[in-house]
């Protein structure tokens, strides 16, 4: 039940209900005073619903990206750990544990990193890469250790497919979708709810008593709810909504063996 709520939470907040009351007092504003207009419904989806389902298609996709980018992280570090165990004779105990090390300080980099504001990016992308380095550094021990130089070249692509993945996954993090768009959907979120006071008073002759409302609330809790869904989507790394990336580094490392 507290689940069921907080999800609710997320796509209804202060927001809706400002708009909608405002949608209400322009409604009983337009009624009270008969100005009734019978405005056209497509304006409303040609304006705000179609650029808000697009902005959350565009979200989703960049969510499902970073997902497969992230899962690609983690299946090449496990394949670079494989290497470790499979492809060296007898490989020393102290190794093993030096690359787990290693991975973890490599995830907790990235979590930390995607989970911090943009503006703190530079700061966090070197420790990233100081984990790639060490994770390069790592390959070369195990030359030391009897890895033949086959081998040795295509873990090199593991890490390798691992900083690209990242790259992707940074770009995600460090850009939107087109600010432009979502700056026309807030205004006309605002406007057009109010606007169409009018509309909802001369629709309002219809319904019976006590319904005459109806409307207004339900257009703007749609709409402020769809446009709340894409704000959720729009960051899948800020842990607020209930569809963000979890880096499970915990689980990751403990599943090596």
């Amino acid at each position: 039940m507290l689940k069921i709520i907080r999800r609710i939470g997320l796509i209804i907040n202060y927001k809706t209900f400002i708009i909608t009351f405002l949608a209400l007092i322009s409604s009983y504003g337009c009624r009270y005073f008969d100005f009734t207009a019978n405005f056209p419904l497509t304006l409303i989806a040609t304006a705000i619903v179609f650029p808000i389902v697009f902005s959350i298609g565009g979200a989703y996709k960049r969510r499902e990206t970073a997902l497969d980018e992230y899962g690609s992280i983690k299946a090449h570090g496990r394949a670079l750990y494989f290497a470790t165990i499979h492809w060296l004779e007898n490989p020393p105990i102290a190794l093993k544990e030096d690359l787990k090390i290693h991975l973890e300080g490599l995830l907790n980099a990235c979590k930390h990193m995607f989970t911090k504001p943009v503006a703190e990016l530079e700061n966090h992308e070197k420790e990233v890469y100081r984990n790639f380095t060490e994770l390069s550094s790592f390959i070369k021990e195990m030359r030391k250790h009897g890895l033949p130089s086959g081998e040795a070249s295509r873990s090199n692509q593991f890490l390798s497919k691992m900083m690209i993945s990242f790259e992707k996954i940074k770009h995600i993090y460090q850009y939107r979708t087109p600010r432009t768009l979502r700056t026309y959907s807030d205004i006309f979120i605002v406007i057009l709810p109010i606007l169409y006071g009018p509309y909802f008073a001369y629709k309002a002759q219809e319904y019976a008593i006590g319904l005459e409302f109806a409307m207004p609330i339900l257009y703007s809790v749609i709409l402020v709810a769809l446009d709340n869904i894409q704000s959720h989507l729009e960051n899948p790394f800020d842990q607020q909504g209930e569809d963000d990336v979890n880096f499970n580094v915990e689980k990751f490392i403990s599943n090596l063996e």
